[in-house]
């Protein structure tokens, strides 16, 4: 079963956001754009430390699919609600950039055949994790749509992605936090997965198997506290795709998580 493990303050640099207040303390509710992991600085508050970011919001993609000007508003809503700090950044389909406002000012993920780009970071989709690594690239996952990959896949890929010293992002089916009747995974289980290892068992796990407070995340009488998560969204699972930040966002609310 794959380990998790801590990594150098250094890395933690991979979730600053643009801007000059990225080191800034903020409170758990709203504060966006705000509100990051920084080099050399660990937020104490762990439910901050394991989701800071963490919903890359895709408005434009199923099963959502809205046209641009309904996606911004979308976003912009998610923007101003009590929880943006959770939103990361906005995806937005490379065909189409010519119909984002230049003045929005939003941090994008550029998606393209395949290839995510988010700034200088670029993550490959379909593409073997050795052929990613000897690329200097990051992986990226679909849980979801047309096929939904099996735990024992999914929980392959999360260790390849450990051995290998990748980071990765997940998109499509996680937008409930535990799996479903349907046989969707949750994203908290995929959040354990990356923090504790175990990943078959952790997939797996249906509610309430996990609990996030201020003080760390749990599992099965393991526990992690913030610097530990922060260290696991820099240095292996960065964020997930997901065409509904409301979602996500509610269902924690209504764990106690939030």
């Amino acid at each position: 079963m794959g380990q998790a493990h801590r990594t150098p303050e250094r890395d933690y640099l991979a979730l600053l956001p643009p801007g000059s207040d990225a080191v800034r303390r903020l409170p758990l509710h709203g504060a966006w754009p705000g509100g990051s992991v920084a080099s050399g600085f660990v937020p104490d508050d762990a439910r901050r430390a394991l989701l800071t970011r963490f919903f890359d919001h895709a408005p434009m993609f199923p099963p959502a699919s809205l046209p641009p000007a309904e996606a911004l508003a979308e976003d912009r809503r998610a923007r101003e609600s009590e929880h943006a700090w959770m939103l990361g950044r906005l995806v937005w389909p490379a065909e189409q950039l010519a119909e984002l406002p230049q003045d929005e000012g939003r941090a994008l993920a550029v998606v393209d055949s395949g290839r995510e780009r988010q700034n200088e970071a670029v993550y490959l989709e379909g593409v073997p994790l050795d052929e990613v690594a000897a690329r200097g690239r990051r992986a990226k996952i679909r849980c979801g749509g047309e096929r939904v990959p099996s735990a024992e896949e999914l929980a392959g890929f999360i260790r390849g992605c450990r051995e290998r010293g990748l980071v990765f992002k997940a998109t499509a089916g996680l937008h409930h936090a535990y799996p479903t009747e349907a046989g969707e995974h949750g994203f908290l289980n995929v959040l354990a997965a990356a923090v504790f290892g175990d990943e078959e068992e952790a997939l797996r796990e249906p509610a309430p198997a996990f609990a996030l407070d201020a003080k760390s995340f749990r599992w099965r009488g393991r526990e992690a506290s913030a610097d530990r998560l922060a260290g696991v969204r820099a240095s292996l699972f960065h964020s997930i795709g997901t065409c509904s930040f409301f979602e996500p966002a509610e269902e924690l609310e209504g764990l106690g998580m939030l």
